[in-house]
């Protein structure tokens, strides 16, 4: 296990992602928040459920950002999975790979599952979200478009909602934030539990 870290100052949260969505949503909500980048092994385990893998990887990622700095507030870890037809769909690693993934996706519904964990070094809790997600017919022309604009090279599934892949979703049912990243229902039901402040003005400069 590796780990980046970046310093900041005056924070009530530390968020273990380098997700620029999951630092966005924190800042829409109003948490003071740093952030560490924990660098886990995050291969699903053999019948592991997919609720059970997108939770323990959030937990594991709040439980290494403890171990990287020395701040007393708790630290915040979350992940993000795609699950079609019982297939978990992570990040693409290849063209081939992410044309797979789109065909399956294509004119069909899938389930995204996003968990959120605070661990403050006492305790820890997680929660997790899940979405149903219906995408259009998409023909290769497309696919082989969106993968060039290098959009889907970092995103579970392939596609990030809030970006160009908003073009290819019918419907919606569940969290929007929970497809972005993090889910902001669960997200403050948990910062509430572990008093972490939200809802405060930025820091005047």
């Amino acid at each position: 296990m590796s780990f980046t870290q970046i310093v900041a100052s005056n924070c009530d949260l530390v968020l273990a992602s380098g997700s620029p969505r999951r630092h966005d949503i924190l800042d829409q909500i109003g948490v003071f928040h740093h952030i560490v980048i924990p660098h886990i092994d995050e291969s699903q385990r053999r019948a592991e459920s997919a609720t059970s893998y997108v939770c323990r990887l959030a937990l594991e990622k709040a439980s290494a950002g403890c171990l990287m700095q020395n701040l007393d507030v708790p630290v915040l870890g979350a992940d993000t999975i795609l699950v079609s037809e019982d297939s978990v769909f992570g990040k693409p690693t290849d063209y081939s790979n992410f044309k797979d993934m789109f065909t399956a996706l294509s004119g069909k519904t899938h389930r995204v599952l996003s968990a959120v964990a605070v661990n403050n070094r006492v305790e820890s809790s997680v929660l997790v979200s899940e979405t149903l997600v219906t995408f259009r017919s998409i023909i290769e022309g497309e696919m082989m478009k969106y993968w060039d604009s290098g959009e889907p090279k970092d995103k579970a599934g392939g596609y990030a909602i809030q970006g160009y892949g908003s073009v290819f979703v019918e419907h919606i049912k569940g969290s929007y934030s929970g497809v972005v990243g993090l889910p902001i229902a669960e997200t403050c039901r948990l910062l509430t539990e572990f008093n972490v402040p939200i809802w405060q003005s930025p820091i005047a400069e």
